[in-house]
Formats: structure tokens, C-alpha cells, sequence
């Protein structure tokens, strides 16, 4: 019987051998884990954040992991159920966090097809979703002992620990779900009087006098606000820096520079005297930072080639020499023989399915190689995946980068072999999305895993909870994505879908031979310099690639986070994390629930939407100010939540 006085070892912490570990469920003890309940209350959580995530996703390009607020959800609604064992919450988190992933992997790729003109089919995003998850967790299964176990204490696995610590402190009844729910409450609210209603400004700018071209401007949204926090200062200010750069400096010399031009400036087939700020970005600014962005994960790959061949080596070995034999419950994991099979499976599903849709295309024995290029990078990128979110974490898990690498080596081996058609620019897109899905599904069954292991779950459960999320989540996945378009429009101001128009940007500017070079070398360099003053180019290039009005609110969250966290006090400053980022959660969720909603009324029903715009109406004296003064007011209740005590 589980002891009241039970705490997380302190070994949770240490570097030691996996096999020394004592988690805080028994080894050789069993609790309820795999129940009906539990699963069915992940597959309910993982489709609302599922939505979430994509509609967050396709705004700002950034998704953030979703295991902590739905491991307090799961505690809270057990709570209400009856009380569920510690490995029946972690189970809930397992299925539910799954959802998020595979939708952060869908929005960064398939709404390209959309951003081209194109109209995705419900059938093909369900296919292509369900075997790119399923790839992703298959080959992280073989990585369990090697990089979790093994290697605990040098992967920290941040957001699988602090998951763990979330429901440790819900077993003991100290967590306090009242923080994500008012979160969640405070940004549905916020969201639907200003986006639902219109009572204010969502987008306050104002222009810098005597500096053409220079704007200042935010879209202050409780989302926003809330990945700020959770991201942290650093990562929010180097994105800043990356958007202040082109909105701030790249932008104004353009307009400069060009005021006498006589010609228009490939891409652009305008005058730059012409053209407003938005425009310059949509033609030049988006070209430099899909060029930073290149850079900046091949950079971020270079640095994991050590780990990769480390892992490689180690987890072939770990494979070949494993005895099951007398092994404990939390060292079971689903076979080798279901992963071979799986693989194999899932390969030859791929090259048929790809042969029934592009036979007009693409030779059926042609195919064969595309389903190989699929499962080769998917195995690569999923090690590289595993292995960079133990030390960074899944939020910060560089998915664009590796998808973008992979999209320029596919589009590179289609242009060589002739094969330059819209319809083989799909196909190339295609190996994108199923490497990226099983990307984004290996970062999260990894953090997972660990939250699992310092919890002493049992891993072929959790495996299995994995498999059950993801093909729930693609059932509904590519439904909401098509409501959202029809709603709002992907590739509009209000969905801008930041990484899908890079990819789409990438393929069919390398496959048609079109792409404007000279300014992704200009992405590069500005890239490369950023490295070599010693900051990491990624969050620096998404904030040149992103629009300056969505990183300014982000760098705000930061900014709070940095304020709140200068604590000396351990116990305080633990206390202020985990309410800030459990109320940020809230926020995340529930404004980007809200913006579904409306989104969803909209593609049903535009008249009600209408109807529902009233703030223009009778609040047309609301200026910028009064925007700001409001989102002020939304910051103080952050820091209200955060300084809240236990």
C-alpha cells in the first residue's frame, strides 16, 4: 500500500544508472494504469488540444506540449470520478498529450496544399497522419532504454519531469487545478470579447514618426502572452531581436533603398515605391527567413551528429544483446518484433498508398523509393527528435528545422529526376508531413516515457496509450484544419500558417527551379552571423520569418516570466514556475479554444458571426490605448496567479 509520506526521490535529479532508480510507484507493485477511463478521458483531452494546438499552430507557428495542463486536468477530473491511481493520470496525459503532437506536426505541412490553391482531402491527411505517428512512436520504442533509462540524470527530459512533479503533487493532493481552469477561463473570456465581439482592438500598431517604413505593433491575445511565459525570456527575445531586425531594419532600407527603383525586384513583379510593409515582407522578408531558418536547423543537426551516432551505435547494441528474461514491469516494452513488423508494415502501406493516389504520376516501382525516403528520414530525424527534447524540451524541439531539411533533400532528389509537375510537388510535400508527424509524435512519446519511468508506469502500456492517441487525434485532426480554413482562411492575417508557407516556399521554389536565391543566401549569412556571436539561430530566424506583430506579445510573457523568477528563494521560485506556467497553460487553451469556436461558427455560419460583431458598432471610441490598457490589465492577473501561494 502506497504510503502517504511517499515524495519523488531526489535520484529523479541524478545522473545514475536507470536499473538504481527507484521511481515513485514500485517496481514490482500494480495499480490501476490502462483502465477504460483513463483512456477515454485522453482521447476526449487530446482532441480539444488537439484543436488547440493546430489553431495556435497555424497562428503564430510555435506549438507548445501539452502534458502538464492535461495531467492537471486528469487529476481534477478524477478527482470528481473518484480518485484515479497516479499511473491512470499519467495514462490520461500519455493519450492526450499525443493529440497536440500530431496536430503540431500536420499544420507546420498540409496547409501548404491549401497556401497553393489546393484542397486537401479529408482521406489523405487522416492516412498520412495515422502511419506518421505510428512511425514515430514505433521507432522511439527500441530508444526507451537507451535514452531514458540509461542516460537518466544526463537527459532531463524538463517537461517529463515537471509533468512527473505534477502528478506526484496531485497523488498527494497538493496540486491545484483551480490555476489552469481560471487560466483557461480568464482566456476564453478575453478572447471572445475581443476577437467574438469586437470590443477592442486585437492588433494595436502605431507607426514611428520621421522613419518610413518603421512600425511598432502587437496582436495582444492571451495565447501569445501565455507561450511567452512558457517559452521564457531568452527564447523570446531572441525571437524579438530576429523580427526587430527585419520589421525594424531589413524593412525601413528596403523602402529606402528602393524609393528611386525604375524596375520591380524579383520576386515581386511591383515597384518598391509601391508596395506597403506588408507587401516587402510577403516577397523579400519571408525568402531571408526561410534562408535563416535552413540554416539554423541544419546547424542545430550538425551539433547532434556525435548524438546521433552515439545512439545509434548504443541503441543497435542494447537491441541485439537484450534478455527479457525475469525483466521488472517498468522495463517491459512492446516487443522488437511488433516494431520490425510495424515498420515494415507501415512502409508497405505507404508505398501503396502512394501508388493507388500518384500512379498518373509516379511510377509504382518510383513510389517504392519515395515510401523508403519516408521511413529512412522518420527513423533518422526521430533519433535526432528523441534525443535533442531530453535536453531542451518538446516546446523547443526544432521540428521545422529537420522537416525543412528534409523537404530540401526530397525536392533535390525530385528536381534531379525530372520530376517537377504540381503533382510531384505534392508527393515531395507528402514525405515532409510524414516525417514531420513522426517527429513531433517521437519528442512527445519520449517526454512521455520519462514521466513514466520516474512514476514507475509500465512502458508497453504507455506504448500502446500512444498508438490509441494518435489514431484518435487523426480522425478529427484534418476535419478541424479544413473548418479553420473555411472559417477564417489558412494563409490569411488571422491564420497566417508561418511554417506551412515556408514549406510550401522550399518545395516549389527548389522543384521549379523559382526560388528566389539571393535572398535566402541573405537568410543564411544573417544566420551564420548570429552563431558565430554565440546565440542560437533558430529562435532568431523564426522571429525574422515571423511577422513582427506576433512576437512582440511573446516577448511580453517572457518579459513577465523573467520578472516573477528572480526569486531567491528555491521554495518560492518553484511555486511561481509552476503557477505561471499551469495558469499560462490555461490561457493557451482556453483562447485558442475560443478562436476555434468562432472559427468553426464561421464556416457554418457566417450571418451569426455577424451578429456576434457588435463592438464596432457602439465601441468604435476604443483606440490602441484603451487596447493596451486592457492587456495590461490581462498581465497583472498573470502576475497575480504566478505570486499566488500554495
Amino acid at each position: 500500500m502506497k504510503k502517504e509520506t511517499r515524495e519523488l526521490s531526489s535520484d529523479a535529479y541524478l545522473e545514475i544508472p536507470g536499473d538504481k532508480y527507484e521511481p515513485y510507484i514500485g517496481k514490482k507493485e500494480f495499480l490501476p494504469e490502462f483502465t477504460f477511463r483513463a483512456i477515454f478521458t485522453g482521447v476526449i483531452l487530446g482532441i480539444l488540444f488537439a484543436a488547440a494546438n493546430a489553431y495556435i499552430g497555424l497562428k503564430v507557428g510555435l506549438t507548445v506540449s501539452a502534458s502538464i495542463p492535461v495531467a492537471v486536468m486528469a487529476v481534477a477530473i478524477f478527482r470528481i470520478l473518484g480518485k484515479g491511481s497516479i499511473l491512470e493520470n499519467n495514462m490520461v496525459q500519455t493519450v492526450g498529450s499525443a493529440g497536440e503532437s500530431l496536430a503540431a506536426g500536420i499544420i507546420f505541412t498540409f496547409p501548404a496544399l491549401i497556401i497553393w490553391g489546393m484542397k486537401p482531402e479529408l482521406t489523405k491527411i487522416f492516412v498520412f497522419s495515422l502511419l506518421g505517428g505510428l512511425l514515430g512512436v514505433l521507432f522511439m520504442i527500441p530508444l526507451r532504454s537507451l535514452l531514458i533509462s540509461r542516460q537518466h540524470g544526463r537527459l532531463p527530459y524538463p517537461e517529463g519531469t515537471a509533468c512527473a512533479e505534477v502528478l506526484v503533487a496531485g497523488d498527494k493532493g497538493g496540486i491545484e487545478a483551480k490555476t489552469v481552469f481560471a487560466g483557461l477561463g480568464i482566456g476564453c473570456l478575453y478572447e471572445f470579447l475581443m476577437n467574438g465581439l469586437k470590443l477592442w482592438n486585437f492588433r494595436p500598431s502605431w507607426d514611428i514618426p520621421f522613419y518610413k517604413g518603421g512600425k511598432i505593433i502587437g496582436e495582444i491575445t492571451p495565447a501569445l502572452l501565455g507561450v511567452g511565459y512558457i517559452i521564457g525570456p531568452r527564447i523570446s527575445a531572441i525571437m524579438l531581436s530576429g523580427g526587430a531586425l527585419a520589421w525594424l531594419v531589413i524593412i525601413p532600407l528596403i523602402m529606402a533603398v528602393g524609393e528611386n527603383s525604375t524596375e520591380p525586384i524579383y520576386p515581386a513583379d511591383t515597384l518598391i515605391s509601391q508596395m506597403s510593409i506588408k507587401e516587402i515582407w510577403h516577397y523579400y522578408i519571408r525568402y531571408i527567413g526561410a534562408g535563416a531558418v535552413a540554416f539554423g536547423g541544419l546547424i542545430t543537426l550538425v551539433r547532434a551528429i556525435p548524438t546521433i551516432l552515439e545512439t545509434f551505435k548504443t541503441g543497435l547494441t542494447s537491441i541485439c544483446n537484450k534478455n527479457k528474461t525475469d525483466q521488472l514491469r517498468t522495463d517491459r516494452d512492446l516487443s522488437m518484433l511488433v516494431v520490425i513488423a510495424g515498420v515494415v508494415s507501415i512502409a508497405i502501406c505507404l508505398w501503396l498508398v502512394l501508388s493507388f493516389w500518384t500512379a498518373t504520376e509516379i511510377p509504382i516501382i518510383s513510389n517504392l523509393l519515395v515510401a523508403l525516403l519516408m521511413v529512412i528520414f522518420s527513423f533518422f530525424f526521430v533519433t535526432v527528435s528523441s534525443r535533442i527534447v531530453g535536453l531542451i524540451g518538446s516546446s523547443s524541439n526544432p521540428v521545422s528545422g529537420m522537416t525543412i531539411t528534409t523537404l530540401l533533400l526530397t525536392s533535390l532528389v525530385f528536381s534531379f529526376m525530372g520530376w517537377t509537375s504540381d503533382a510531384h510537388m505534392v508527393i515531395a510535400l507528402s514525405v515532409g508531413a510524414v516525417v514531420c508527424i513522426s517527429i513531433a509524435i517521437a519528442g512527445d512519446t519520449s517526454q512521455d516515457l520519462k514521466t513514466g519511468f520516474l512514476l514507475g508506469a509500465t512502458p508497453w502500456k504507455q506504448q500502446i496509450g500512444e498508438f490509441i492517441g494518435v489514431l484518435t487525434s487523426a480522425i478529427f485532426i484534418g476535419w478541424i484544419i479544413l473548418r479553420l480554413h473555411k472559417g477564417v482562411g489558412i494563409g490569411s492575417e488571422a491564420l497566417p500558417a508561418p511554417q506551412a508557407t515556408l514549406m510550401s516556399l522550399v518545395v516549389k521554389g527548389v522543384i521549379s527551379g523559382e526560388l528566389p536565391w539571393n535572398f535566402v543566401i541573405i537568410g543564411i549569412f544573417l544566420a551564420a552571423i548570429v552563431e558565430l556571436i554565440g546565440i542560437r539561430s533558430l529562435p532568431f530566424a523564426v522571429g525574422v520569418y515571423l511577422p513582427l506583430y506576433l512576437t512582440t506579445p511573446i516577448m511580453v510573457g517572457g518579459l513577465l516570466r523573467y520578472i516573477t523568477e528572480r526569486a531567491k528563494d528555491d521554495g518560492v521560485l518553484k511555486t511561481r514556475r509552476e503557477n505561471g506556467i499551469l495558469f499560462s497553460s490555461g490561457l493557451i487553451a482556453g483562447s485558442a479554444l475560443v478562436g476555434v469556436g468562432l472559427a468553426l461558427l464561421a464556416s457554418y455560419s457566417r450571418t451569426f458571426v455577424t451578429m456576434l460583431e457588435i463592438g464596432y458598432m457602439w465601441m468604435g471610441s476604443f483606440h490602441n490605448v484603451a487596447s493596451l490598457i486592457i492587456f495590461t490589465g490581462l498581465c497583472l492577473l498573470l502576475l497575480r496567479f504566478v505570486n499566488k501561494k500554495r
